[in-house]
């Protein structure tokens, strides 16, 4: 028995239509599922791996502490990130305003000042400011901080989501500042 199959042409216009369909489908729902993700917060673990061992600041290298860091991925893979760092071998005047190592890949809104992206020294000083400084120490910005007093397991270094949508905390301790994703996006 011989038996001969014929090339069925609404068969292969079929196929043809559910592959075409499948690669407009894909692209889209890929689309749909990259402006739904949302940003996240990076713990000490997730931004230790993504932060270099040491920063330069100020004419020499200074080692982060990465069990002391934190960061923000934004929804489009943007980061921004700070850790503490070692500042045993920096004069004292340094010291007193160099406490943590901060980079941003976006601009952001910084206590009410714009921040273009970069790397910068920062720290928080007595009554409420916190400084950021270009990596020569040279002051940049001075932003309110406020004091929380009510916080619960105050670490060196963390980033909170603030009650604002989009909004973080980034506190040394109780201290923070707050921070969001700035205009230029």
């Amino acid at each position: 028995m011989n038996v001969k199959f014929l090339p069925c042409r609404s068969l292969k216009l079929t196929f043809l239509c559910i592959l075409m369909a499948a690669a407009i489908a894909v692209p889209a729902q890929e689309r749909s599922s990259a402006s739904a993700a949302k940003n996240s917060i990076l713990t000490a673990p997730e931004a230790a791996k993504i932060l270099p061992p040491s920063v330069f600041f100020r004419g020499q290298s200074a080692d982060i502490q990465a069990r002391n860091s934190a960061g923000v991925k934004f929804s489009d893979g943007m980061l921004v990130l700070c850790t503490l760092v070692d500042t045993s071998g920096y004069s004292t005047g340094v010291q007193q305003k160099y406490q943590g190592f901060f980079m941003t890949e976006v601009p952001l809104d910084l206590g009410g000042h714009l921040l273009p992206p970069g790397a910068y020294g920062v720290g928080f000083q007595p009554g409420n400011h916190f400084v950021v400084m270009d990596i020569g120490a040279h002051d940049l910005l001075t932003a309110g901080s406020a004091h929380d007093a009510v916080l619960k397991r105050p670490t060196p270094l963390q980033i909170l989501a603030d009650t604002a949508p989009d909004h973080y905390r980034l506190y040394f301790g109780r201290n923070y500042v707050v921070l969001s994703r700035g205009a230029g996006r």
